[in-house]
C-alpha cells in the first residue's frame, strides 16, 4: 500500500511540475541505440545510426503504451506522420513496454504510421537522461530531434503530451530550413 501511494504522489507532483527532472542538451552527442521495434504491428530492429542516415530523427520517450496521454501523443504524431516524412524525418517512440505490446501499440495509437522501440532494460532512457525522477524504470514525456551528424538540435520536455509534436515539427523544420 506505500508503494503504491508513494508511486501516486511522485505521479501527481510530476504532473503538477509538468517537466522532467533531468534530460540532454542541445548540441550534446545523442547516444546511439539499436533496440527491438514494432512498426505496423510487425517487429524488426530499429537503429538510431542507420535511420540518420536518411535525415533527422525525433526520438520520443513516453512512459507507458495505451495509458490516455501516451494513447494521445501516439495519435498526434500518427496524424503528423506525413509533415515529419515530407521534411525527411523519421519519428521512433520509446518506452519500457514490451515488444509484444509495442506491436500492438504500433496498430492502434501509432496508427502504423511511426515505431516504437522497446527499452525494456532501461538502457535508452538512462543514456538519454529520460527516465521518471520517481523510478529510473520508466521513461519521462521528453521528446528529442536529432540531427544526421547524432547531435541533439532540439528538447521539448513535458509530460503533457499536447505540444511535443508541433515543437519538434517545427524543429525540424527550423533545421531543415537552415
Amino acid at each position: 500500500m506505500f508503494k503504491y501511494l508513494h508511486f501516486i504522489s511522485g505521479l501527481v507532483l510530476c504532473v503538477m511540475v509538468g517537466t522532467a527532472h533531468a534530460q540532454l542538451k542541445a548540441g550534446q552527442d545523442a547516444p546511439a541505440f539499436t533496440a527491438d521495434a514494432a512498426l505496423a504491428g510487425k517487429p524488426y530492429q530499429f537503429s538510431l545510426v542507420e535511420s540518420l542516415k536518411k535525415g533527422p530523427v525525433v526520438v520520443y520517450f513516453y512512459p507507458k503504451a495505451f495509458t490516455s496521454g501516451c494513447s494521445i501523443e501516439a495519435n498526434l504524431f500518427a496524424e503528423a506522420a506525413g509533415e515529419f516524412s515530407k521534411y525527411g524525418a523519421t519519428v521512433v517512440g520509446v518506452s519500457g513496454d514490451d515488444i509484444a505490446t509495442l506491436e500492438r501499440f504500433s496498430l492502434g495509437p501509432c496508427g502504423g504510421k511511426f515505431a516504437v522501440a522497446s527499452d525494456a532494460n532501461h538502457s535508452i532512457m538512462r543514456a538519454y537522461d529520460a527516465t521518471m525522477f520517481f523510478t529510473s524504470s520508466m521513461a519521462s514525456r521528453i521528446s528529442y530531434v536529432v540531427t544526421p551528424d547524432s547531435k541533439i538540435y532540439f528538447v521539448h520536455s513535458s509530460l503533457n503530451p499536447d505540444q511535443h509534436v508541433s515543437s519538434t515539427l517545427a524543429a525540424v523544420k527550423r533545421w531543415h530550413e537552415r
